[in-house]
């Protein structure tokens, strides 16, 4: 039975799946906002809270790709009628994973302020950066457990879950944040950095128990590994290995971001730590549309339906950006209230309103790119999401972000660097779309 492509089904997919995208960033938010308040030291605690998160980002987001190819494929089964055929895919996939993620954590433990040191972080920085990454990392696993569940439900075709999931943790981590950072007077003395740190690794305890019970009780997938190896799982590796790629390639933008900034001075490395929140946060609440796209694009593809999906990646497009035309207008309507949220440092908030309006204007274009992302992944097309991303960062990001260093333009050349980056992701995701799909339209 076919997929009505309307306003209905896909926001019931989408809502859910924004608002359990737009918690993952607001983890990271909410460090932000309170560190960025902390009476001892906000400064540099913000700065560090920043230079880790980014570094922490870079490793969950690299290998946990398995999400994005588990749910794709789970997707294409479901709409081709043969759900049961994979079965036994989804906890091989699992075990990989976390298995691999574990001996990540345990080679970054005996180098932490190395690789801060890499980040130019120095000094009292230097020192919260391996205090605070020393608690954070051991909710590394954690956090890729989640992910993966989150795709198999994805796959199929449930976002809601997922989204309780994620509005649970976001809740409990503000709720510890508060008490673990600031203390509660007479019972807990404040933590302050590591107070933060403590309040995201309960979250994502807690996160990944709800992950595995709602798992176990909610679907037919067992989590108990059974030989043979799937036949499938040589695809979801290939699929998760330019995934892997895409990954390193997206976080070398974000990470020569962060070092550029860190480079320029306390106050510039506090002000991007502000503005990639927000534009992270941003692209999570757009990417809702994405994640309907990756959904319901894996099935209609395995169904073979190219009529629908057509019609489902112009739907999406103008929803997203009808999405993202209203962020805009909060954006400059809150335009000051906003930096006040996550700092009080009069330097920082300076610096930061320099280059807040570049984040704004580009979110309509960012869309395109995290929409047409979305869908491209539900479709299997890992290898040119690779590709793009590849020629994104080491073709536009990177150039215009030693440009930008060389005329001086400072913070401002960071960000004009990411709006070049993110226009040549949306102008190549379009391009590939209609040059494949258009043909198997008109022959349908």
């Amino acid at each position: 039975m076919g997929i009505a492509i309307n306003f209905k089904n896909i926001n019931k997919l989408a809502i859910p799946a924004t608002i359990a995208g737009i918690a993952e960033p607001l983890l990271s938010i909410t460090d932000t906002a309170i560190v960025g308040n902390i009476p001892v030291d906000g400064l540099e605690s913000l700065a560090a809270a920043g230079i880790v998160g980014s570094f922490l980002s870079t490793l969950i987001w690299v290998l946990g790709q398995t999400r994005s190819a588990v749910s794709a494929i789970i997707s294409q089964y479901l709409g081709a009628g043969k759900i049961t055929a994979v079965s036994t895919l989804p906890a091989q996939a699992i075990f990989l994973n976390i298995s691999l993620s574990i001996l990540v954590l345990l080679s970054t433990v005996f180098v932490i302020e190395e690789i801060f040191q890499l980040l130019n972080a120095s000094g009292k920085i230097l020192t919260y950066c391996v205090s605070y990454y020393s608690i954070r990392v051991w909710g590394f696993p954690l956090t890729l457990f989640v992910f993966a569940v989150m795709g198999i439900f994805r796959g199929l075709q449930n976002t809601f879950w997922p989204m309780i999931i994620a509005l649970v943790g976001a809740v409990l981590n503000v709720l510890l944040d508060f008490m673990l950072v600031y203390g509660i007077e007479g019972f807990i003395a404040p933590m302050y950095l590591e107070g933060a740190a403590w309040a995201s690794l309960i979250a994502q305890g807690i996160m990944a128990v709800m992950a595995f019970v709602l798992l176990i009780t909610k679907t037919d997938i067992s989590l108990r590994i059974q030989g043979p190896w799937h036949p499938e799982l040589k695809r979801l590796i290939g699929m998760s290995l330019n995934l892997f790629v895409r990954a390193l390639a997206l976080n070398t933008a974000l990470i020569l971001a962060v070092r550029e900034a860190t480079a320029l001075g306390d106050r510039f490395i506090g002000a991007h730590t502000i503005a990639i929140n927000i534009w992270l946060f941003a692209a999570f609440f757009i990417d809702g549309y994405g994640a309907a796209g990756n959904i319901m694009g894996g099935r209609l593809l395995g169904a073979r339906d190219y009529g629908s999906l057509w019609k489902l990646a112009k739907k999406i497009i103008v929803y997203g950006v009808c999405v993202s035309g209203i962020l805009v207008i909060i954006g400059f309507v809150f335009y000051n209230p906003i930096g006040r949220i996550f700092s009080n440092e009069t330097v920082v908030l300076e610096t930061f309103y320099s280059i807040f309006f570049i984040l704004i204007l580009g979110l309509p274009m960012n869309t395109i790119a995290f929409v047409f992302d979305g869908l491209f992944k539900g479709l299997g097309e890992m290898k040119y999401l690779r590709n793009t991303l590849l020629a994104a960062t080491f073709l536009g990001f990177i150039p215009t972000l030693l440009l930008a260093k060389y005329l001086d333009w400072g913070l401002t050349g960071i960000w004009i660097a990411f709006v070049v980056w993110m226009a040549v992701r949306g102008g190549a995701l379009i391009w590939k779309f209609r040059r494949k799909f258009r043909p198997l339209l008109q022959n349908t």
